[in-house]
């Protein structure tokens, strides 16, 4: 989801020289030669001669040279500063329209004359037969229909955008605005200007809009060609990542790979569940006063110190959460000396903060109560009153628990309730703008909306994207690498284990599940490329900026038939020490046999 990735990091394994080599050996996959087509130019015939179907038109269309300065700075420079706003590579940049769209007032958030595509040519002597298509991030909405700009938020699994792959590996790379334009106040798009859902909208977001973007990325590309794409893959990260199951569930033949990183599924649910639910605590529990950073962090930073000791070492971030039983209510060192604990700096909680860092991190119930922790500390398969999951214990509570509320939650909450007010003053809409009205949310009200979205989804094009069924997927011959930070701010990582789960259970289990789908769950890292623990010193080994050992992983699988083997990650710096760490494909999991606990041979995956 992404209303944030404002972190992140990718394997390791630089793609440029990979491809340069494969290149020289013959290696790199070459389109098919068979149905050859007259082939278009980078220039205004496009839009004459490239006619899909009748709601389709080209925007835009122009050529780039190497060096050729692109007109607004993309994820690139937002992840690496440093990094220049040009083209790597001679390119054509093709923009297309898909209507319908969606009728209304002139400005309206929910008014959309379509759904906007990006399309990145490399030139004909380069292109090596692929089609690599790039998710979104957060709402998704950007910049494709916009012909003086490109789409400037549109970040691939390890973080590159569209045009910076296309540059790198001679792909065509392909990006959606899903419908809406980056000028739709967050997800005020998803309500009609009479406050009912935008049933119409919401469906382009969910699922219509990556559809058209991988059929229409093919056709040009062939039209372009003269040749059909030989290899398929999408690529992406939170949006980007749910999409990528989507296509899974729904579009099983439109791509030969997908990459999912730390996805957005159970939308309605993790919103309201684990992004909300801390903040209606807040206002429930703690009548609006807030924790400031410091007691948040000490709390979390306690928890850390007790569940990451490895062989009587303490590793600085958690291995695996779902085993840590901390509980702040009965450690006196973090309660106040006031009330009876022993910690006299301002940092101090009180039981009833205690309490509350204990529900934000069990998530959401039906009724606000919580489990001791010794009993149940909220990571196993959800049942009675636990409706879901909240970021596990160690994780940064900053992003969820501060004084602003995460958007993306409140927007889908008051677009559910079909009632504009409930959202923060950001939102906008002709029958009323936000007006914080989820302050006064109670608990039994909180799940009465959350039931709703469920029952919702139809009207929300299905947007949950949590059909474990992927039989159409497997019998195609597609590769999936799904992959989720157990630090993760934003998104718990609890309910991809959750998905992951169904998964096994609808089609027979790890075995034959893991015949075309790998799941990896990565310690101590955040909703993007960084350490997304309580603790500034921790150094967990994490996927990395422009690094492609991913999506080198899932073509070799798709390509080669090589089914990944053991991984390993590490971390960004050695300072205070390195670490690194072997992926373990779930349900097996990172187990210690002994050596250096920083050393990715001192584990094993059991």
């Amino acid at each position: 989801m992404s209303g944030a990735i404002d972190r992140g990091s990718l394997f390791a394994a630089v793609l440029v020289a990979a491809l340069s080599l494969s290149a020289c050996a013959g290696a790199t996959p070459r389109p098919r030669m068979a149905e050859q087509t007259p082939q278009l130019s980078c220039d205004d015939s496009i839009a004459a001669r490239f006619k899909p179907n009748a709601e389709t038109r080209v925007l835009l269309v122009k050529a780039f040279k190497q060096g050729d300065a692109l007109p607004n700075a993309t994820s690139d420079q937002y992840y690496d500063p440093s990094s220049a706003a040009t083209a790597k590579a001679d390119l054509c940049l093709v923009k297309l329209l898909v209507g319908p769209g969606h009728p209304g007032a002139a400005g309206a958030p929910s008014t959309s004359a379509g759904i906007g595509i990006e399309v990145w040519l490399p030139s004909k002597t380069i292109w090596n037969g692929r089609v690599h298509a790039i998710g979104g991030a957060g709402w998704a909405g950007s910049e494709e229909t916009d012909p003086t700009k490109i789409s400037g938020f549109t970040p691939s699994s390890d973080f590159r955008s569209a045009p910076l792959v296309a540059g790198q590996e001679s792909a065509v790379t392909a990006t959606t605005d899903t419908g809406h334009t980056g000028r739709s106040p967050g997800g005020s798009f998803g309500m009609n200007p009479d406050g009912t859902i935008n049933t119409t909208l919401l469906t382009d977001f969910a699922s219509r809009s990556i559809h058209q973007q991988a059929v229409l990325a093919k056709a040009l590309a062939k039209a372009y060609y003269g040749v059909a794409p030989k290899y398929t893959y999408w690529d992406g990260a939170s949006t980007g990542g749910r999409q990528a199951l989507k296509q899974a569930q729904r579009y099983p033949n439109d791509f030969d790979g997908l990459i999912s990183l730390f996805p957005s599924i159970n939308l309605t649910k993790f919103v309201i569940g684990g992004e909300t639910y801390p903040q209606i605590v807040v206002q429930q529990d703690l009548g609006g006063r807030y924790m400031t950073p410091d007691q948040l962090n000490l709390v979390s930073n306690a928890a850390i110190a007790a569940c990451d000791t490895i062989d009587g070492k303490h590793l600085g971030f958690i291995l695996d959460p779902s085993t840590c039983r901390y509980d702040p209510v009965k450690d006196t060192a973090v309660l106040c000396a006031t009330d009876g604990g022993s910690n006299q700096t301002a940092a101090c909680v009180t039981p009833k903060q205690a309490l509350a860092i204990n529900k934000f991190w069990y998530g959401m119930t039906s009724d606000g109560s919580v489990p001791d922790p010794a009993i149940d500390n909220g990571s196993e398969p959800l049942s009675g009153k636990h409706k879901w999951y909240g970021p596990a214990c160690g994780t940064s509570l900053l992003p969820l628990a501060s004084k602003s509320p995460f958007s993306i939650g409140t927007d889908t909450l008051a677009i559910i309730l079909q009632d504009p007010r409930i959202a923060t003053p950001s939102f906008r809409n002709a029958k009323s703008d936000g007006a914080d009205g989820w302050k006064s949310i109670s608990y039994q009200q909180l799940a009465q909306a959350f039931e709703a979205g469920v029952a919702l989804q139809p009207q929300f094009g299905d947007i949950n994207t949590d059909d474990p069924d992927l039989t159409a997927f497997k019998a195609h011959g597609g590769k999936l690498i799904h992959a989720h930070g157990a630090a993760d701010e934003l998104i718990p990582y609890q309910g991809s284990v959750d998905y992951y789960r169904h998964v096994m259970a609808k089609m027979g289990g790890p075995a034959e599940v893991q015949s075309f789908y790998r799941f990896y769950l990565i310690p101590g890292m955040a909703h993007g490329p960084t350490n997304g623990t309580s603790n500034p010193a921790a150094n967990p080994p994490i996927l990395r900026v422009s690094k492609v050992e991913l999506y080198t992983l899932l073509t070799d699988w798709v390509e080669k038939g090589v089914a990944p083997g053991r991984v390993v990650l590490s971390s960004p710096s050695d300072a205070p020490v390195a670490n690194s760490l072997p992926l373990c494909a779930y349900p097996k999991k990172i187990t210690f046999v002994g050596g250096d606990i920083h050393m990715a041979g001192s584990y094993d995956c059991r």
